[in-house]
């Protein structure tokens, strides 16, 4: 009996080394830098080798932050956050067409922050210090991939003096332009917030980002745009005006959001 007992745990342990085995062997890492972004799907490319890899995001895919943004360890982020530009550590399963399904993506905070920035294109002049001019021209670089994507539809929300709330007028033009982006292969919304020069230059920053974020989730809610098909919200202050603040009328016309449908050259040929 014990002879049996024995043997039992014995092809029990076998049997639980060969499939840790196999487990190992189906995973994989993926490094570099995110090149293309359509959807769910990202392009990702190592700068040591100059390979490309195709990786799918699923609803099981988890996006953190190395470091934490708010300094917890691994932060939980949403992959909106995962644009052109961005450096990036996959963990993934090899899938059977040659490519990558995510299972967890790392991020670094800092990193993305910078790359938003210029992805909107801010030269970041109070950042630019000899010490950083280095790192912000090495993302610029990154950015070019940027300029393979078409703009299939735009619009422009516009705010009250201190506000992020959606006007009946520029909510029907966000519904508007939703039908038209959902009916696309493979498109991206880019979202970027902007304030006039009034307040401090944080303050501006914050309404920037809540007048993105609020377009965001009236995109998602209303107008049925999923969430991986959205670009992280750029929040910009009050860089990148689009008229004089000296004006009443051009610090109007810069209190606004800018909502582009993007596609990429390579697919927009087919519309």
């Amino acid at each position: 009996m014990n002879v049996v007992v024995m043997h039992r745990r014995a092809v029990a342990a076998i049997l639980m080394f060969l499939f840790a085995s196999v487990c190992a062997l189906s995973q994989s890492q993926v490094n570099g830098i995110i090149t293309h972004r359509w959807g769910d799907t990202l392009v990702v490319k190592s700068p040591e080798t100059g390979k490309s890899s195709t990786v799918v995001l699923t609803s099981d895919t988890k996006t953190k932050d190395n470091k934490g943004l708010l300094g917890v360890p691994n932060e939980s982020m949403a992959d909106t956050v995962l644009i052109p530009g961005l450096k990036v550590q996959v963990d993934a399963a090899p899938d059977t067409g040659g490519g990558y399904v995510a299972q967890t993506i790392t991020v670094d905070g800092d990193d993305l922050e910078t790359s938003q920035m210029i992805e909107a294109g801010v030269h970041p002049t109070a950042r630019a210090t000899a010490a950083n001019t280095q790192e912000i021209e090495e993302h610029a670089r990154r950015f070019t991939a940027l300029s393979e994507y078409d703009v299939k539809g735009q619009a422009t929300v516009n705010f009250d003096v201190g506000s992020a709330t959606i006007s009946q007028t520029d909510q029907q033009e966000l519904q508007r332009l939703a039908r038209s982006a959902t009916g696309l292969k493979a498109y991206m919304v880019a979202v970027t917030g902007y304030a006039d020069s009034s307040g401090s230059a944080a303050m501006n920053t914050q309404l920037s980002e809540d007048r993105a974020k609020v377009v965001v989730i009236y995109l998602m809610q209303q107008g049925n745009v999923p969430v991986q098909n959205i670009v992280a919200p750029g929040a910009m202050g009050e860089y990148g005006s689009a008229a004089s603040n000296e004006t009443s009328a051009g610090r109007a016309a810069n209190r606004r959001v800018e909502v582009k449908v993007l596609v990429n050259k390579g697919v927009a040929g087919g519309y």
